[in-house]
């Protein structure tokens, strides 16, 4: 009962912090968030499962057409400190709008693109968009909810990550083998206008207290917390990415599984990450540090029960189920973690934070296809199991748990 009043306490106190001064607005404008998630991971790895349609239609190679892919990374890693400075004071909700426009103008342009050149320009629009959303969207949801809630909060709008997993990017690629992929990103050009919309119509104005100074992008990787956060978001990303990356081939090869059957793995994958998704925002409430290397261990067992020999669908499912639900907890306690490290500058920590992630995903990615051409799968999952280990001393060598004060 204590502990209940406690939080029934600190909530009445962060109160006034609501959009509207009530619930139910702060829980719509998270929604809204939680859909623009939705939108954005799946426009980003949409041309995964479009690749072949695409290099076919704009007459380049597949290897060409992957620069879809890896273009929005390198420039979200790169957009989110500029974009954090360059918003100055700006109200946040102005800046998550003309985001929102961006990812918009983003699909429209990849629709009606004549060529490769083209789509690539589309695509550095969305990593600016993409940079630009994980930067501001995470302190915005702490100012929408009490402090006591930001955990579920925070959950709910990672949740869009694994939905676009499930349904976003293959109904994408189902949608492009009936009509086209142009007609695919017609569709979420649609969507897009929509999680537009709702923001319009939800969010709240969200004064930037302070304008973030180029210094201060400096500051998580002064404060040990903070640095230890993104010495284990690099290992950790670059680790899974250099493995997930190249998932299909690691069923089909190491598992025996058909292509149809990869199709039910990829869904089990999915499901598992939300569910792990949800998982994480209550598990962070007890240990941040916890969770993420409770993450980190079980990618980290998969990738090696997976190197030794077993196979057959059913293992393939089970590898994938606990797989997903262990990345379901990645991005919620990671991003928690640098929030409860840089409390006074959250902008500025999620700023560099967005950045080594995508760093890691394209590193990962990059290095993970290395060793797939000079030795085998196996070799990717050793590489991706060393990177793991690491990120695992890193999580134990961090000095305390990063709280929010």
């Amino acid at each position: 009962m204590v502990a209940d009043t406690g939080t029934a306490e600190r909530i009445e106190q962060d109160l006034p912090r609501l959009s509207n001064n009530g619930t139910v607005p702060a829980w719509r404008a998270v929604a809204a968030l939680a859909l623009s998630t939705f939108t954005c991971v799946t426009t980003e790895f949409l041309p995964v499962g479009l690749l072949t349609n695409i290099a076919s239609s704009l007459h380049v190679s597949e290897g060409a057409a992957g620069l879809m892919i890896t273009t929005p990374g390198l420039m979200a890693a790169a957009s989110g400190p500029l974009l954090i400075i360059l918003a100055g004071r700006l109200d946040r909700r102005i800046v998550l709008l003309l985001l929102a426009t961006l990812l918009v103008l983003s699909n429209v342009i990849a629709a009606m693109a004549p060529n490769l050149a083209t789509i690539l320009v589309a695509r550095m629009l969305l990593g600016l968009c993409v940079g630009g959303f994980w930067t501001f969207a995470p302190s915005a949801t702490g100012r929408l909810v009490p402090e006591a809630l930001q955990p579920r909060a925070m959950s709910y709008i990672m949740a869009g990550i694994s939905v676009a997993t499930i349904a976003g990017v293959p109904a994408g690629a189902l949608l492009g083998e009936i009509a086209g992929w142009r007609m695919t990103f017609f569709a979420i050009t649609g969507l897009a206008l929509i999680v537009l919309i709702l923001q319009i119509l939800t969010l709240p104005p969200m004064p930037a207290e302070r304008a973030i100074k180029i210094r201060e992008l400096k500051a998580p990787f002064a404060k040990p917390p903070a640095r230890a956060g993104l010495i284990v978001t690099l290992l950790l990303v670059s680790g899974h990415f250099a493995t997930y990356s190249y998932l299909k081939p690691m069923f089909q090869q190491l598992y025996g599984v058909s292509p149809e059957g990869v199709t039910t793995v990829l869904l089990i994958y999915g499901v598992a990450g939300f569910i792990g998704t949800f998982m994480g925002g209550r598990l962070v409430t007890k240990s941040v540090r916890g969770t993420a290397l409770a993450a980190v261990l079980m990618i980290a067992a998969v990738l090696t029960v997976s190197a030794v020999g077993v196979s057959g669908l059913i293992a393939g499912s089970v590898s994938a189920g606990v797989w997903g639900a262990a990345f379901g907890l990645v991005p919620v306690s990671l991003t928690t973690w640098m929030l409860n490290a840089m409390p006074d500058s959250p902008e500025a920590g999620q700023a560099v934070q967005v950045s080594v992630f995508q760093i890691g995903i394209s590193l990962g990615a990059f290095v993970g296809g290395l060793v797939l051409d000079a030795y085998s799968i196996v070799g990717v999952l050793a590489l991706g199991s060393t990177l793991l280990i690491l990120a695992a001393v890193a999580i134990g060598a961090a000095r305390s748990e990063p709280r929010h004060p």
